[in-house]
C-alpha cells in the first residue's frame, strides 16, 4: 500500500524539481513512485477549473482522489501542486493520511528564478494585456502551511539537499 506526499509551495519553489529527483531516486532504489504534477493535471483532469478559491480546492480534491486510486500500484504518490489554502492541505492530510512537505522560498528568490516568467507578468502594470492578476503568493492568496511535516527552505538548500532531507524524513516515519 502506497503513501501520498503533498509538495506545496509557490511557483518556482522547486516542487517539480524535487518531485523529479525523488522519482529518479525511487527508480534507483527499486521503488514505484508516481508524480502528479499540478501544472500537467491543470490541462487534463482539472482543465475545467479556474483559480477561484472553490476551484483551487476542487483541483486539489481531484488530485487527491486520483492519487488515492493509485495507492495499490505505487510505493509513493507525489502531488506537486501549489495548493494555496490550508483547508485543501488539511483535507488531504485527514482523508488520505498524506505527508505534507512545504517548499518554502522567499519572494525575492522566486522573482529572481522565475522559470516560467510568471512573476514578471504579475508585476506588470494593471491594464497590461500580459498581466497575471492571480499569481499565488504575489497578488493572490497563499496561506502559510501550519501543519507541514517537513519544511525545506529552497532559497538556501540545494536540490540535492532537499532530496536527501525528504528521503531521510520519509525513511524515519512510520508510514500508514
Amino acid at each position: 500500500m502506497g503513501h501520498i506526499i503533498q509538495f506545496t509551495g509557490l511557483s518556482g519553489s522547486g516542487k517539480t524539481t524535487l518531485s523529479n529527483a525523488f522519482l529518479e531516486w525511487g527508480k534507483q532504489s527499486g521503488l514505484r513512485i508516481k508524480l502528479i504534477d499540478g501544472d500537467v493535471y491543470r490541462q487534463t483532469l482539472c482543465k475545467d477549473l479556474g483559480f477561484s478559491k472553490a476551484d483551487r480546492l476542487e483541483n486539489i480534491s481531484r488530485l487527491g482522489n486520483y492519487a488515492s486510486s493509485l495507492l495499490t500500484d505505487y510505493d509513493f504518490i507525489c502531488i506537486a501542486a501549489i495548493n494555496p489554502y490550508e483547508e485543501g492541505r488539511l483535507q488531504l492530510k485527514l482523508k488520505y493520511k498524506t505527508s505534507l512537505i512545504w517548499l518554502k522560498c522567499d519572494l525575492e528568490t522566486l522573482i529572481h528564478r522565475d522559470p516560467k516568467g510568471l512573476y514578471k507578468k504579475a508585476m506588470l502594470p494593471n491594464g497590461h494585456p500580459d498581466k497575471i492578476y492571480n499569481l499565488t503568493g504575489l497578488n493572490d492568496t497563499f496561506e502559510t502551511p501550519q501543519l507541514a511535516d517537513l519544511t525545506l527552505d529552497t532559497s538556501i538548500l540545494s536540490p540535492d539537499q532537499c532530496l536527501q532531507l525528504t528521503v531521510d524524513f520519509l525513511s524515519s516515519r512510520e508510514i500508514p
